[in-house]
């Protein structure tokens, strides 16, 4: 089996993400962990193999600001008539699951990607979107990761191709861009102009409750189908949403299908 790593990188991004994006980890070296070690124990350095302590780091982050789950709580909330799951009361059986990829690398900046779209794909490539399926869409948008423009471009998913997942049973969805909706300058134009609903395909989950995974990174090396997604959120409680280290299993040559 072959572990294919789905997530971005959990870094300091000051330096190009937008003011209310941005992640900040505070390095402590060895050195420091010795004086840690000091302040808590008197210990002194001598005590310490190589007269060194342990390392840490500090991480300064929005439940969003890297390769995240959203729950339904992110949305509105409430979802179907019921208050909404917050990312800790997510069943964890959505989390694991037969994944499906979609290459949406076509769509320009600003382009929608829409229920015909997605059937499109499943007529030419001869496979059906099902029940419990984890849906990721490549757009190809993570190799901005590290430039400004990944938060100010890329495609989008339209509500009406969320409803079709979420109408069949489809509990988690994913993007390997900013977010499901595309930029805020993008929704923010497009409502202004009448073309469409603020934030709409993140509303759906409102009345179907579902779960998205954004910022996610390497959907290029995928298939169309025939690998396992895993993407368990960070236990934040009451959250709206929880970093995630996505995988995907793909069965070695000769293996069958993972469950």
């Amino acid at each position: 089996m072959e572990i294919l790593d789905l997530s971005a990188p959990l870094d300091t991004d000051t330096a190009w993400a937008p003011w209310w994006a941005r992640t900040r980890v505070k390095r402590q070296g060895h050195r420091f962990g010795a004086l840690s070690v000091f302040l808590l124990t008197r210990l002194t350095p001598r005590f310490l193999r190589r007269r060194l302590g342990w390392a840490n780091d500090t991480l300064t982050l929005s439940s969003h600001g890297t390769t995240h789950l959203d729950a339904p709580w992110h949305y509105a909330p409430d979802a179907g008539g019921k208050r909404a799951m917050t990312i800790d009361e997510i069943p964890l059986s959505w989390c694991v699951a037969p994944g499906v990829c979609l290459d949406m690398s076509h769509k320009k900046d600003g382009e929608a990607i829409t229920e015909a779209d997605i059937t499109a794909w499943e007529e030419a490539q001869g496979i059906p979107i099902t029940a419990g399926t984890i849906v990721l869409i490549r757009t190809g948008m993570d190799r901005l990761l590290g430039n400004p423009a990944y938060f100010t471009s890329g495609p989008w998913v339209t509500r009406k191709a969320t409803a079709l997942l979420t109408g069949r049973g489809v509990k988690v969805t994913g993007i390997d861009a900013w977010g499901w909706d595309g930029p805020l300058s993008h929704m923010a134009r497009r409502a202004r102009s009448g073309q469409g609903e603020f934030w709409g395909s993140h509303y759906q989950g409102a009345d179907t409750p579902y779960c998205h995974l954004e910022r996610l990174a390497g959907l290029h090396r995928l298939p169309a189908e025939g690998f396992t997604v895993c993407c368990f959120p960070l236990k934040v409680k009451g959250g709206s949403a929880g970093p995630t280290r996505a995988v995907a299993l793909m069965p070695a040559e000769g293996e069958g299908a993972l469950p």
